[in-house]
């Protein structure tokens, strides 16, 4: 019998809360599909560290990605897409930004990998430039993307693999049109562009003979967005961290909490799970569902979760290291990394933050402050030397 086709949708930039609005039919066709997880976490708030544990099941310090400009994926850690074709799949992607280039060696096992983009408008390489908005300048639109990638399905005629990236939803929140949906604000236009044009891949997919039920879909962000308070839980800007530029710098739950949807035959239709899980858990989950050998991870399968036969919360990791990076090129010299773990147990909620090189330990209660507007500050110090805490991870 042959394996499923596999698709893998990434909608970057996308937060949570707006992704679950039910305002985007393409999203929605896919939750309907599917199970959707509610409480998913991401590792990094930039794109090609969070990709990387995607497509690896690694924590950044695994893969070796931790900072936007300085770091390639180590050369001995196998990526979903080396092992999927080594099973047999042929293996495609078609990514729209600078954070995706081939130079990150996120490119490793597709046979196919499309990761051309314009130049920014002052003739700049993007992949040069450390300001993740600035870089927002340099993309391939959704209509390429969905055109590309489904020319590309034309072209296969066994199980493949295709990896669809839709940038669209970053900065500068310019919706190139009007494409019949209703949103409160120019980020969610672009959102509302990037999913019309994901419908129109899902349909055209469907028209060359895969039907997406029998495929294994999964769709997710990398991170989502603070917009400096188009949104209750937005603290960029003037709400006090004007360097946050959308993202990068802080590990609120505004870039942090991430939509994450898997579709596959013999999964729950229309299902969600409630407990906390990570994008470290993806590559395990795509293995086990496929009956293939796992490698060694930093996650766990999501399998029993998603048929309903576990509730347990999984313990979330994140860094950025991207403060480090702002503070060298002198926009902003006291910023410094920031590691947190974000904690379920039923209906508690925490995170603890640690800021290196200061010793600050901030903790949240997500039930009482859901938007993280309080932080208690727990230890202060320069080796935050407090025995009763966890040290903050390598």
């Amino acid at each position: 019998m042959q394996q499923p086709n596999v698709l893998f949708v990434s909608l970057d930039t996308l937060r949570a809360d707006v992704a679950y609005s039910g305002r985007f039919p393409g999203v929605e066709s896919l939750r309907a599909r599917g199970v959707t997880c509610t409480q998913a976490i991401s590792s990094a708030p930039l794109t090609p560290i969070s990709h990387a544990t995607v497509f690896t099941g690694l924590q950044p310090p695994g893969h070796g990605i931790r900072h936007l400009l300085r770091e390639q994926l180590r050369p001995d850690v196998p990526t979903l897409a080396e092992r999927l074709r080594s099973a047999g799949y042929r293996t495609g992607a078609v990514v729209s930004c600078p954070g995706l280039d081939k130079w990150y060696g996120l490119d490793r096992g597709f046979d196919f990998y499309d990761d051309e983009i314009p130049l920014l408008p002052d003739g700049r390489n993007p992949l040069t430039v450390g300001d993740v908005k600035m870089r927002g300048l340099a993309l391939k639109r959704a209509p390429v993307v969905a055109d590309r990638a489904a020319r590309w399905v034309e072209e296969q005629d066994g199980p493949f693999f295709l990896f669809a990236h839709f940038f669209d939803a970053h900065w500068p929140y310019e919706p190139p049109e009007d494409v019949g949906v209703e949103v409160d604000n120019p980020y969610e236009g672009e959102v509302a562009f990037s999913d019309h044009h994901l419908s129109r891949l899902l349909r055209r997919i469907e028209e060359l003979g895969h039907p997406l039920d029998s495929m294994l879909v999964v769709c997710f962000s990398d991170h989502g967005e603070d917009l400096a308070g188009w949104y209750p839980n937005d603290h960029s800007g003037e709400l006090g961290h004007p360097y946050e530029e959308g993202h990068g710098c802080l590990l609120f739950d505004t870039t942090q909490h991430v939509p994450l949807v898997f579709a596959a035959p013999g999964l729950p239709s229309g299902a969600e799970v409630a407990a906390q899980v990570r994008l470290v858990d993806v590559m395990p989950t795509v293995l086990d569902l496929l009956g293939l050998e796992g490698t060694a991870s930093d996650g766990e399968s999501l399998e029993p979760l998603l048929r309903g036969r576990a509730h347990a919360d999984r313990p979330a990791y994140c860094e950025t290291y991207f403060p480090e990076e702002r503070a060298r090129a002198g926009d902003y010299p006291d910023l410094e990394p920031l590691h947190a773990i974000r904690l379920a147990d039923g209906d508690g909620r925490t995170k603890v933050v640690w800021h290196r090189g200061s010793g600050r330990v901030e903790h949240y209660d997500l039930v009482a402050d859901p938007h993280e507007l309080d932080a208690r500050v727990l230890v202060v110090g320069q080796d935050g030397g407090d025995a009763a805490l966890p040290a903050p991870p390598e």
